[in-house]
């Protein structure tokens, strides 16, 4: 099976050495998004609202690099500093999404890089 790495300005580059996202045939791996802001790679200010819109707005770029949305969404993975921002995921998510949902974990975590509050990585099938 090819394997074929996605990039895109619109969403941060790597800060490691990993690829913002691996598509193998029809299903897109991405990597781990925090709400770093692509042009400046800084963290958005803001309550974690926005820190959530901008790991959603990190995902949408990186699917749509690889050819497809978060409607194609199969599988999203959330972390979480605080785990009582899960009722702000969920409300967010609700404006990125439409049913039927991917299937969902959410995970509290006690660090992220740069001190972010959310994490979230995705699976995709095209």
């Amino acid at each position: 099976m090819s394997r074929e790495i996605i990039r895109t300005d619109q969403a941060p580059q790597a800060i490691g050495t990993y690829s913002q996202a691996v598509k193998c045939g029809n299903t897109v791996y991405m990597s781990g998004q925090i709400p770093l802001i692509p042009e400046s790679m800084e963290l958005v200010d803001g309550p974690i609202e926005a820190q959530i819109r901008r790991v959603f707005d990190n995902l949408q770029a990186v699917a749509n690099a690889a050819g497809g949305t978060l409607a194609d969404v199969a599988k999203l993975n959330v972390f979480l500093i605080n785990l009582g921002d899960f009722a702000t995921v969920n409300r967010v998510m609700a404006e990125y999404f439409t049913e039927p949902y991917p299937a969902r974990a959410a995970i509290g975590v006690a660090a992220l890089p740069k001190d972010a509050q959310v994490e979230m990585d995705a699976v995709m099938e095209l």
